[in-house]
């Protein structure tokens, strides 16, 4: 007999990893008396309806068939340049937003944060000993370049994330022993031991499948060419300069896709995004700065979207990462590294209520775990903060017989935001005892320099998962497909494995609790602040939705008749 788990019970509530997308016209020295405006309401509640008070939620609202023209290339300025198209290595929040329009997957994220199937038809029958998931599949739909979708190609892609040498998605897809695909529309998961997250990954990049046969032709260069099932297909790519995607008419819904294609263009100064938006050379623009928001919210040809981030922004402390990610890991000998007493120094020499109430313009909240407030598996201990503290921080430098000043090098990304947060942080934590040195590097050259531990400190976030385990698992557990930092705690591991096999939600909240405990203990990332999704959209554009997860969804939207 077999049963249905009310699934989405583990969900919820993107750790993205890039730069801090939200800086300030600030810098260290003015982190006191800066005259920054809140970004204004703009009245109403209703998260769906484009308008909303200040700091409330603003997710769009789809497109009403009847308003919009058919036809036309849709801009998308985005902040930073994509990473690799290829769902089972990419690493980054900007390829979600181009998978999104060409590369379904099993399930998707409702604007509540739940799952709905998207590529499956229904949520997954797990068996009454948690280890097998049957996940029925929608019928008669094509892949871009023809080839049949069926279990078949489920198992292939589930394979590759399981096996391709660099797989982010490895851990993400738990004790996966087996893909069993009974007939062509039915794929059966078989697990070694119970796992909650699975569910809630398949709703992300582990849940978008491949064509075979381009995955047969290009292999691991499967990027260059990316072929999924979806509204558009990839058409075209300039690095760091544009990507191009086209109308597919394959597509099983093809009706509901209004636009011709959509470009994304690469801008990663906000204001430039910002003044492309305004000039209406670009229809919509990610990760609005702080500063350009207000002015944005006031100009009647433009909306501003928001929503609170369940991901987070921090610092990640190279421990272990002497041979690149997923090598075997080695104790690097740098204070920094060897020393939890100086993680923990630089934790309390960081003003978070400072950075957001300055440098962010009061529009990000303080964070100090992985577990965003919002989540349903958030409790007390998840959300507990120590307080700014440089004498202490001192005396803990001290303890670790650290000479102060004691330098350490922050890799960042070379956007004007990013560069303003790192002055931010060089100014607050020379109280401290720390000298801060910022390194900037493009942000292709940050996810290249973390992946091989070529850094001692590095500047990224995560745009959060519902499920927390995909927050923390990754980028913390010692087998995580993403542990940058090269930490390894086997007390953590057990703690994150009991909630990853606990069905409990309870249970599973008292665990994700004690994690953060732990982590505050040995610092590997030191967690900051929650971004704010703020993105710009035209107002002769409609359709345009931003949910929870931080993707923004285009691909059903149209220009206004």
């Amino acid at each position: 007999m077999t049963r249905r788990l009310a699934l989405n019970r583990f969900i919820s509530g993107t750790r993205r990893r890039t730069a801090a997308g939200i800086g300030a016209a600030v810098v260290a020295v003015a982190l006191v008396g800066t005259a920054c405006s809140p970004v204004e309401p703009a009245g109403g509640d209703n998260p769906t309806s484009g308008q909303s008070s200040a700091g409330q939620d603003v997710f769009g609202e789809a497109a009403d068939a009847a308003q919009v023209k058919q036809g036309g290339t849709l801009t998308v300025a985005l902040s930073a340049d994509p990473d690799k198209l290829d769902p089972t290595l990419s690493r980054s929040l900007y390829s979600r937003y181009v998978f999104h329009t060409m590369c379904e997957k099993l399930y998707d994220l409702g604007p509540d944060a739940k799952l709905v199937p998207q590529l499956a038809t229904a949520l997954p029958t797990i068996s009454p000993d948690g280890l097998s998931l049957t996940i029925p599949l929608k019928e008669g739909v094509k892949f871009a370049d023809g080839g049949t979708f069926d279990s078949n190609a489920v198992k292939i892609s589930l394979n590759r994330d399981l096996t391709l040498a660099g797989s982010a998605r490895k851990s993400e897809l738990g004790p996966v022993t087996s893909i069993e695909t009974p007939d062509p529309k039915t794929v059966v998961i078989k697990l070694s031991k119970p796992f909650a997250p699975l569910a809630a990954a398949l709703a992300d990049r582990a849940g978008m499948v491949l064509s075979p046969a381009a995955v047969a032709k290009l292999g691991a260069n499967f990027s260059s060419a990316p072929v999924c099932v979806g509204p558009f297909k990839f058409a075209s790519r300039v690095a760091q300069n544009s990507i191009k995607v086209v109308k597919d008419p394959q597509y099983y819904d093809a009706a509901k896709v209004h636009l011709d294609a959509i470009e994304y263009r690469i801008i990663t100064d906000s204001s430039i995004r910002s003044a492309n938006l305004k000039s209406g050379d670009a229809q919509v623009a990610d990760s609005l700065s702080s500063q350009d928001a207000p002015t944005l919210q006031k100009d009647d040809s433009v909306s501003v979207l928001q929503s609170q981030s369940l991901g987070y922004q921090g610092l990640t402390i190279n421990v272990g990462n002497a041979n690149g990610v997923g090598n075997p890991m080695k104790p690097l000998d740098t204070p920094i590294a060897k020393d939890p007493k100086v993680r923990q120094a630089l934790a309390l020499a960081i003003d978070r209520e400072a950075l957001v109430k300055s440098i962010f313009n009061g529009l990000n909240t303080v964070a100090c775990s992985p577990i965003s407030p919002k989540s349903e598996f958030t409790s007390d201990a998840a959300q507990v903060c120590p307080a700014h503290d440089p004498a202490k921080a001192k005396q803990l430098l001290a303890d670790a017989g650290v000479t102060t000043p004691y330098k350490v090098e922050m890799v960042t990304s070379n956007n004007p935001d990013s560069l303003r947060l790192a002055q931010a942080l060089q100014g607050m934590v020379k109280d401290a005892g720390f000298d801060l040195v910022i390194k900037p590097v493009e942000y292709a050259a940050l996810l290249d320099q973390q992946d091989r531990g070529d850094f001692e400190l590095l500047q990224l976030g995560w745009s959060g998962r519902v499920d927390p385990d995909a927050n923390i698992y990754n980028f913390v557990g010692t087998t995580g497909s993403q542990n940058v930092s090269g930490y390894s705690n086997p007390a953590l591991d057990k703690l994150l494995t009991d909630a990853r096999q606990s069905t409990d939600q309870a249970e599973r909240v008292k665990l994700y609790g004690q994690v953060t405990t732990l982590l505050q203990q040995d610092d590997p990332i030191i967690y900051m602040y929650r971004q704010r999704n703020l993105t710009g959209v035209s107002k002769k554009l409609l359709g345009i939705q931003v949910y929870p997860d931080g993707v923004i969804r285009t691909a059903f939207a149209g220009f206004a008749k």
